[in-house]
């Protein structure tokens, strides 16, 4: 998995972020498929500075309506279609999205060549899409904001190959069931249980996304063990009664959600143009609090590796 910011400010774009959009790249599942989560105004221009296309985004998250995390969505959509997109998209989102995205399409008469399909969500929302479990929650803000945990499903444990070719297992296609645990009977009469020669399971890694909030226990929960947290950080330490006014949260709000959830890895991003001069400042807040903290710029990308533990 890979994590493009394509956007990291808060509110407003500025020269130096562009507003929220962060797009996940799926490296070896899902045939690199890229889910987007938000698209503030200008979203498909930033993608042109990256290797991602729009025409490989098959799923669109959208935590709340607010400007900054909607408006690129026509743009997106309309390009998309301009060129040859022809897969389906699915869009997740609060209630009025549909609405929104009707009304935009239809009064600039774009036409879209793939399908659409626009969910609107709630809390407790729950889908399950080809192996991969994604949960809603609701978080507190201005307007009904939403987080999601996404998490993949377990991969078979590495293959003792070795083993087999002391049994005189030729590499071959059986290899590859046995990889998945099936049982399987060789031409010599031998029957082999594909479990007996695989390694712990891989476990399924678990990342959450949050929209505007101030802190709350529907993020904790969405956070739990997760192996990966992304969460706003609009205000630096010391403002918490802003964060509080503003319905935002402030880089240790954000760090101490990650410590108390056990979360492995924080991300802060929507951050203040205010802060274009002292970003290491809120940085090292929050790094007091939660060590394996890292503060997001536009078109930073962070690699997350797969566990490799027994599942329970």
């Amino acid at each position: 998995m890979e994590f493009h910011f394509l956007g990291t400010g808060a509110g407003i774009p500025s020269k130096e972020r562009n507003v929220t959009a962060i797009a996940l790249k799926f490296l070896t599942n899902l045939n690199g498929e890229v889910w987007l989560f938000d698209c503030g105004e200008a979203t498909q221009h930033q993608v042109l500075h990256t290797n991602l296309k729009l025409t490989q985004i098959t799923r669109i998250f959208i935590t709340h309506m607010h400007g900054d995390h909607i408006y690129g969505l026509p743009g997106v959509l309309g390009t998309r279609s301009f060129q040859g997109g022809e897969t389906p998209l699915t869009i997740y989102g609060p209630k009025g999205i549909r609405e929104f995205i009707k009304v935009t399409l239809e009064t600039s008469q774009t036409y879209l060549k793939y399908p659409l399909t626009i969910i609107e969500i709630g809390d407790d929302y729950l889908e399950k899409v080809d192996g991969y479990t994604i949960k809603v929650a609701l978080l507190d803000h201005v307007i009904p904001s939403y987080g999601y945990r996404i998490k993949e499903p377990n991969q078979p444990g590495k293959l003792n190959v070795d083993q087999l070719k002391k049994l005189g297992v030729p590499p071959g296609p059986i290899y590859k069931k046995l990889k998945n645990g099936e049982t399987t009977k060789l031409e010599d009469g031998r029957i082999l249980n594909g479990k007996e020669f695989t390694g712990p399971d891989q476990l399924g890694r678990v990342i959450t996304v949050c929209g505007d909030t101030r802190p709350t226990k529907s993020t904790f929960d969405l956070a739990e063990k997760a192996d990966l947290l992304i969460h706003e950080a609009t205000f630096q330490e010391g403002l918490e009664e802003k964060a509080v006014e503003f319905h935002h949260s402030t880089t240790v709000q954000a760090a101490t959600i990650a410590r108390q959830a056990n979360v492995q890895r924080l991300i802060l991003t929507h951050i203040s143009a205010r802060y274009k001069n002292n970003e290491q400042e809120l940085l090292e807040s929050a790094r007091n609090v939660f060590q394996n903290t890292e503060l997001a710029s536009d078109f930073s990308i962070y690699s997350l590796v797969r566990k490799k533990e027994t599942s329970v």
